[in-house]
């Protein structure tokens, strides 16, 4: 009987972890179900792009997987049971819900925004975590007439990301950035200085060791009691996990992240493998890894790697994840490329300009590109299972 591999989530983890799993094992001897309720590829880290009025090109997994083996499943997750190993998914056409059985299963749910429990954020801010929060987003600015105010909360990558995209698409709007800390705190000084000079360039107001304890519809409070004017409020101050998990056997940190070993295995159920945000996994010295693109497609590479191997009984191998560089887009004609230590801190050497810009955007280009090929440029060494590790057939029930 085929080995069954469920995958759950196709973002950049997912899909990665799906179409390496492919290439990697031989498709008489696996099916691979990849669980996802959109059809289409997010690119995640374009997400500002999108909400600031671009388009951004359409990559449907039905094409992506075209050949693989790997079948799509357009469904939501409602539910894991890690001990019976049967997950729950809810048809995306609302024909009713369905539970699949696996015997490997690879959790890659992500995350989404985290409003923090602040009063009034979920009702009147925005966020871009996601595709429709994005476009909801993209909606709301386009209908501000010039001079409406827009602030972005938040001073890490997604908000001066944000603000920066914002800022350069629409100059008519009074664009303001509130940091908790100080702008750019965790870049080099030549990182800083240029941050600063962008953010400067495109009349951003920034407000430093700034934190917002309400929104409302036209405004923000402050802590120090300051009303900020925000038409619109963007969300930017982190991400939350997906809330499934909590409600597993699953052993999680207290942040709900599934803890995880060096091969993204779950210390508490073997046939469980976490990628992405949704794990908590340690990087060079220890260090946890960060939720972000540059951690979680090594992860799901590392996750493929070892189920490949321990199904066909050959040695696991581990590859050190580490860190190279942090990428910042400043809108389209800047960009901030901080090159970083295996654990993420900054060094001296940062990469500016228009330079960085082009940079940041090959980065995106070829994040894309290894997902959307997922069986192109790696030898195809499609293993056999081992006979040992063949699964018991258990077909999947339809329920009401």
């Amino acid at each position: 009987m085929q080995h069954r591999i469920v995958v759950l989530g196709a973002g950049y983890t997912g899909a990665s972890a799906a179409g390496r799993l492919a290439r990697r094992l031989h498709h008489a001897d696996v099916a691979i179900t990849l669980v996802n309720p959109e059809p289409d590829f997010v690119e995640r880290v374009r997400l500002h792009q999108l909400a600031a009025g671009q388009d951004l090109r359409p990559r449907p997994f039905d094409e992506m997987f075209a050949g693989t083996g790997v079948e799509l499943r357009l469904a939501r997750t409602t539910a894991v049971d890690v001990d019976a190993k049967v997950v729950t998914v809810a048809a995306a056409d609302g024909s009713g819900q369905e539970e699949l059985a696996y015997d490997t299963l690879v959790y890659a749910l992500g995350s989404g925004w985290n409003d923090g429990g602040v009063p009034g954020t979920a009702e009147h801010a925005h966020e871009i975590s996601g595709r429709p929060g994005a476009l909801r987003l993209r909606d709301r600015l386009a209908a501000l007439e010039a001079g409406r105010p827009v602030v972005v909360v938040g001073g890490g990558l997604t908000g001066v990301e944000a603000a920066t995209e914002i800022a350069e698409a629409r100059p008519d709007l009074d664009v303001a950035l509130a940091a908790h800390g100080a702008l750019g705190d965790w870049l080099s000084e030549k990182g800083r200085a240029h941050l600063r000079k962008v953010v400067a360039g495109l009349g951003i107001t920034v407000h430093e060791h700034t934190a917002v304890d309400a929104v409302e519809a036209a405004a923000v409070t402050t802590a120090d009691g300051r009303t900020l004017p925000a038409d619109v409020t963007v969300w930017t101050t982190g991400f939350a996990v997906h809330p499934i998990a909590r409600a597993t056997a699953l052993e999680l940190t207290e942040g709900d992240r599934i803890v995880v070993d060096d091969t993204m295995r779950s210390v508490s159920h073997p046939d469980v493998y976490a990628v992405g945000d949704a794990a908590m996994a340690a990087g060079p010295l220890g260090k946890p890894l960060r939720m972000s693109c540059a951690s979680g497609v090594p992860m799901a590479w590392q996750a493929a790697d070892a189920i490949a191997a321990r199904l066909a009984g050959t040695k696991v191998p581990r590859v050190p994840i580490r860190y190279f560089q942090q990428c910042v887009s400043l809108g389209r004609k800047e960009g901030l490329i901080q090159f970083v230590t295996a654990d993420d801190r900054s060094v001296a050497r940062a990469l500016t300009g228009r330079t960085a810009a082009l940079y940041k955007e090959l980065v995106c280009k070829g994040a894309a590109w290894t997902v959307a090929n997922p069986t192109v440029g790696m030898p195809a060494r499609r293993r056999r299972i081992a006979r040992q590790e063949a699964a018991s057939p258990a077909p999947a029930r339809a329920t009401a």
